[in-house]
């Protein structure tokens, strides 16, 4: 195995610090909206920080005139000041706190909203191939992270300076020669924060794919319910949760054994500057270099800045949390979609005359074809019907024509123009698809229906609920079409959901329309009325359906039957039925026995 070179460790430093330039130069379009609260947010830092220092300093004159002079006639007013200085300090550091809410609130939601538009723009392939949990902590937590540290880092940061700059000038005023030792101490102090983000990186990495999977647990567990309940399938769910919690507090421990030693490192290498202070500042005052009032005001300054420092670890690890988090948002707006509009890509027409498969094959896996060569001629107004085994790539077929994946060989074209130089938005526009299981958003029926045409007209609305079989419906509801129906339609039965969908596709009116076997969840009363929904719905259009039961589909142009990717027979019911040993006769054959059967047990 070929040895990997070793990067020098200042390249290293050189490379991170480019990485936190860089991100937050990407961040400051978020920032730039509001800069002028963000500036107000970082400016107040620096007199609530500074306030610690004039307590400190105060403290000196109070102490020489009570310890050394045995009086208090000449600065009676300092504890007056010191209540006044804390009374400001809160009202600023209220202030501070909530501009520091503001400001990182709309930042964090410019970041999400970009990050949807970009989650927007992929295509079914990356859906597939990632779950909910993961999508949820990439688009959404992540940014909380990255906007929030941001924010709060920045103010930490600057306030700590603020107070630390501060502090050290009344540790010189009070005595150079103790404020050079602590100095040093404190600079010893920040030397393990440069290993922090080494160590740490992995493991956060990790520690979202964990969290994903966690949050993916409980999205089963709302969508799975009735299976869950059904299959008696508590226990099971519970033993996967709790698995992955196990792991998830594995991480968290590894994450706190990472960066948490800092903050007690620090915390023990400042003990010594205290004990240094105490030990040089005794003999400072013995040898009368120091009075007692300046070695208080010492003390408190030093307790007061250390009490920073130490927590400065803390604060680092946030930052590096934070820096991390901004890596993975930007990660993601530099994905491309796979999918995308060709270079000059053009308006697909409404009208077309032909659509051709042209030696088409696709894969979702390498060297596992779904389909094999396909080659399909497809007449306007025609209706297709794809049949075969399952598995055998009929749906394939169609979720190329909208381009939800693209074909891995061979073109698809409409009118001898390849439907990958259109624009994505106008091929779309001009098919409509009837899925098995249709996804219906929360929110009311008129809402979903209005998805096909947002600025469909009353008439056009009643309408398409007319010719889906669905006003009968509306009127047994009290709201009418303003009926809520839930998340996924889950108070609607499946009949009525097909034909929410299909009211949604009549709005559409889009040229082709894709059934993907539209009817095959529902029972035979159900399915009878979508059926006629669905004829109504096929009029003057390009069909192409595929159906579970072959009797809705004796009446298309031209059948074709799908098997292991190939299409192995093509032609009209009567063509095709009287085939001996064909493939559509075996499957039409089958069914007939089946349903007769089905018909006899009933009759029963």
């Amino acid at each position: 195995m070929r040895k990997v070179p070793k990067i020098p460790a200042a390249i290293k430093k050189q490379v991170i610090n480019n990485m936190f330039v860089k991100n937050y130069k990407r961040m400051w379009p978020y920032v730039k909206p509001v800069w002028f609260r963000a500036l107000c947010t970082v400016l107040l830092t620096i007199p609530i920080g500074s306030m610690d220092a004039l307590i400190a300093w105060a403290i000196k004159p109070y102490t020489d005139a009570v310890m050394v002079e045995k009086t208090m006639t000449a600065s009676w007013y300092i504890p007056i000041l010191i209540v006044g200085f804390t009374v400001v300090q809160g009202g600023l550091t209220y202030m501070l706190n909530y501009l520091n809410t503001w400001v990182g609130g709309k930042i964090t939601n410019a970041l999400k909203a970009d990050l949807f538009r970009k989650l927007l723009t992929f295509e079914t392939e990356y859906f597939t191939s990632k779950n909910s949990g993961e999508i949820l902590i990439r688009f959404n937590n992540n940014a909380e992270g990255a906007c929030a540290g941001l924010i709060s880092n920045i103010k930490s940061f600057v306030q700590k300076f603020a107070t630390s700059a501060s502090l050290i000038v009344v540790l010189f005023i009070n005595s150079w020669q103790l404020a050079l030792v602590t100095t040093v101490i404190l600079v010893f102090a920040l030397v393990p924060m440069s290993t922090l983000k080494k160590r740490v990186s992995p493991v956060l990495t990790h520690a979202m794919e964990i969290n994903s999977t966690l949050m993916t647990k409980y999205n089963e567990t709302h969508a799975g319910n009735k299976t869950i309940i059904s299959y008696n399938l508590e226990k099971y769910q519970e033993k996967r949760f709790l698995n992955v919690l196990h792991k998830n507090f594995s991480l968290q421990m590894k994450v706190f054994q990472r960066t948490r030693w800092l903050s007690p490192v620090m915390h023990i290498i400042l003990s010594f500057g205290i004990a240094l202070a105490l030990w040089f500042g005794s003999h400072l005052i013995l040898t009368h270099q120091l009075t007692p009032g300046g070695f208080v005001s010492f003390l408190t300054a030093l307790i007061l800045l250390y009490q920073p420092i130490k927590s400065i670890g803390g604060t680092y690890s946030s930052v590096i949390f934070s820096f991390w988090a901004i890596e993975m948002c930007f990660d993601m707006m530099d994905t491309q979609p796979k999918i995308i509009d060709r270079e000059n890509a053009i308006e697909m027409p409404k009208e077309h005359k032909q659509i051709k498969f042209n030696d088409v094959s696709f894969n979702y896996l390498p060297d596992v074809p779904v389909l094999k060569h396909v080659n399909l001629t497809v007449n306007q107004g025609e209706t297709i019907a794809i049949v075969g085994n399952s598995g055998g790539g009929k749906t394939t077929m169609v979720n190329l024509l909208p381009r939800f994946y693209d074909v891995s060989s061979g073109s698809i074209t409409v009118d001898g123009t390849d439907i990958r130089d259109f624009t994505l938005k106008s091929l779309r526009q001009n098919i409509a698809v009837v899925f098995q299981d249709n996804f219906l958003f929360d929110g009311t029926i008129r809402e979903n229906i209005l998805l096909g045409d947002e600025n469909a007209t009353e008439e056009q609305l009643q309408s398409a609920i007319k010719m889906a079989y669905l006003d009968d419906f509306v009127k047994t509801l009290k709201d009418g079409l303003d009926t809520h129906i839930g998340e996924r339609g889950v108070l609607l039965s499946g009949g009525q959901r097909q034909r929410v969908a299909i009211a949604r596709a009549f709005l559409k009116n889009a040229p082709i329309l894709v059934l993907d076997e539209a009817t095959s969840a529902l029972d035979n009363k159900s399915e009878a009325v979508v059926q006629k929904a669905i004829d109504n719905l096929m009029k003057e259009k390009t069909v192409f359906v595929i159906a579970h039961r072959l009797s809705t589909i004796r009446n298309a142009t031209k059948i074709v039957v799908v098997n292991d990717g190939l299409i192995v027979e093509s032609g009209t019911h009567d063509e095709l039925i009287k085939t001996e040993c064909g493939a559509y006769k075996m499957l039409y054959d089958m069914q007939f026995k089946s349903d007769k059967k089905e018909q006899e047990q009933q009759s029963e």
